[in-house]
Formats: C-alpha cells, sequence, structure tokens
C-alpha cells in the first residue's frame, strides 16, 4: 500500500489537475508534492500524469495507480469511522424493535450499560406488537435490530443470537406456591389465573397445556400485555405464565419468582436476536455483544430441563 501522505497528494493532484492547487488545498508547499509523484514515477518507471500546458491528465498507468487509491483512502476513511465509534468519539444512532415484555427488562438493561460507555450514542426503542412486524420492520432497514420469541426464517433476516426459555408459572414471592421447586398444572387452579390472550404466541402453549390436562380452567384475566401479567401477579397474588426473559428484571429485583411448570416442560420459546443480512455498523456490533451478554446472564436462571 502507498504511503498515507501520497495518496492524498495523488488524489489532490489527479481532482484538480494541478501541482500548485492540489498543494493549496493540501497546505502544502509545490515542490513537496511535486517530489513525492516524481519519486512514485521513478520507482514505477512510468509517468502518472501527462504534463499539459495548463493541465496535468492521468495516463493509463495514473488511471490504475488512482483507483488504488482512492479504494485505500475509502476504507481507511471507514476504519477510521468504525474506531472513533467504538471509542465513543462519535455520535450515532441505534433502532431495534422489541416485542412486549422484553422492553421492560433485557433491552433497557443493555441500553443503560451501553451509554454508559457510549454516551453520545442515543438509542430508539420500538414496541411493535407481532413477530411479523419486527421482521417488516428489518428487511425494509427501518431499524437496525429486532428482538423477539420464534421468529420464522425469511430472506435478509440473519440470526445473530437465540436462547432458549421455558414457560413457566409466575408470581409474587410470598405467593403460597412461590417455595416450589416444580408446579402440575392442576396446582394452579385455586388461584386467580392472568393468561396472554388469543393474539399473542404465548397463548397456544396455554391452551394445549390445559387441554392435554383435560381442564377448563376459569381465568380471572386475559390480556395482550405482559406488563398487565407482571404487575397483576405482583399486586394480587395471582398466577401468570411467562418465560424467564419476561420476567428478567423483577426476578433479579425479589419481585416475581419464576417455578417451572411440568406440563410446560416440553414448551419452549426461542428468543431471538435479528438484523438485516446487510453489514452491521461497529456502534451497533457492540451494542449487540452487550446484548448477547445480558441474554446469557439471564439464560442462567433458566430451569434445567426436566
Amino acid at each position: 500500500m502507498l504511503h498515507g501522505r501520497l495518496l492524498n497528494y495523488l488524489d489532490e493532484v489527479a481532482r484538480s489537475g494541478s501541482i500548485r492547487k492540489a498543494a493549496e488545498r493540501l497546505n502544502v508547499a509545490p515542490s513537496a508534492v511535486s517530489r513525492q509523484i516524481i519519486y512514485l514515477e521513478e520507482g514505477l518507471g512510468t509517468p502518472l500524469f501527462q504534463r499539459g500546458p495548463r493541465k496535468l491528465a492521468l495516463t493509463a498507468a495514473g488511471e490504475i495507480i488512482i483507483r488504488h487509491v482512492r479504494a485505500t483512502l475509502k476504507d481507511m476513511e471507514k476504519a477510521q469511522a468504525q474506531i472513533e465509534e467504538l471509542k465513543g468519539l462519535r455520535r450515532g444512532e441505534i433502532t431495534i424493535a422489541v416485542m412486549s415484555g422484553l422492553a421492560a427488562n433485557l433491552v433497557p438493561r443493555c441500553v443503560v450499560d451501553f451509554q454508559q460507555k457510549n454516551p453520545r450514542v442515543k438509542v430508539n426503542i420500538r414496541l411493535l406488537a407481532t413477530g411479523d412486524d419486527i421482521m417488516s420492520a428489518i428487511a425494509s432497514e427501518e431499524v437496525e435490530l429486532g428482538l423477539g420469541f420464534d421468529f420464522p426464517s425469511r430472506p435478509k433476516i440473519r440470526v445473530l443470537n437465540g436462547s432458549i426459555g421455558r414457560l413457566g408459572a409466575v408470581m409474587a414471592p410470598d405467593h403460597p406456591l412461590a417455595s416450589r421447586a416444580m408446579l402440575r398444572v392442576s396446582d394452579c387452579l385455586d388461584n386467580r389465573l392472568v393468561v396472554a390472550d388469543e393474539t399473542m404466541a404465548i397463548r397456544p402453549y396455554l391452551d394445549q397445556m390445559f387441554a392435554k390436562a383435560k381442564l377448563e380452567p376459569e381465568f380471572a384475566l386475559e390480556t395482550n400485555s405482559i406488563e398487565v401479567m407482571r404487575h397483576t401477579a405482583m399486586m394480587d397474588r395471582s398466577i401468570t405464565f411467562l418465560t424467564p426473559f419476561d420476567i428478567e428484571f423483577e426476578q433479579r429485583l425479589g419481585r416475581l419468582v419464576y417455578v417451572p411448570v411440568q406440563e410446560l416442560s416440553h414448551h419452549t420459546q426461542r428468543l431471538m436476536l435479528i438484523s438485516h443480512d446487510k453489514a452491521l455498523t461497529a456502534l451497533t456490533s457492540v451494542f449487540i455483544e452487550n446484548l448477547r451478554l445480558i441474554i446469557e446472564r439471564a439464560t442462567v436462571s433458566i430451569e434445567q430441563p426436566v
């Protein structure tokens, strides 16, 4: 690769067609520019410029060299920009689309940790209702990242991370069943049950569980809001059914307890982090590293397979 200073000299001379004009733009002496070009021409054994009375023009050899020069300068600019992003020296922006529930748990903790190290980077969190909505936002490049459960395979969508969680019973720590290592679904029936409604991906798993157990429970509350499920479980000793990912924050603070349910032990949900299959920026890559670490830590608290 050519010396960095010479790259700029060659690029400016080729653009301006004049050593004098190039020297003025570079704020150096014309003789310095001329000397560098002559040394290079002597080293290559061929002229790079045709010296006309008013303007310098690239020779065929010069055209080859200038393509290399500009590609190298462009690559260097990209590398410098990525390094600046990693060092937090530049402003930037990242947008992540998330499913309901995750917006109040894993993602905010990642954002706080990330912005402590990169205070000039703005993070946008978009709450979208379904996996299809998130995947469409990724495909159209409205957002850089998507986080949710059980995304299907789709062209131009790349899976960056996947972690398995099992649905279980969630309740307040002072609930009579909170100390149990494992529950049967029948153990839950004498309690107020707060469940996902039929618009949510959780609901088919619950319907299958109750149908297989030949139970027809009465639900105290049905909702499409994981936030409502969490808060209701904390407030009135009811039981809801969620994954550990959904209650990571509350569980860490001792506000909610997760207890595996035997009939749900084989019903898993895969928490997936996705992006467009295009190259990611350095800032986005660092954000992903932070989020992966937080997901890994949350996965440690997930129940062992039975």
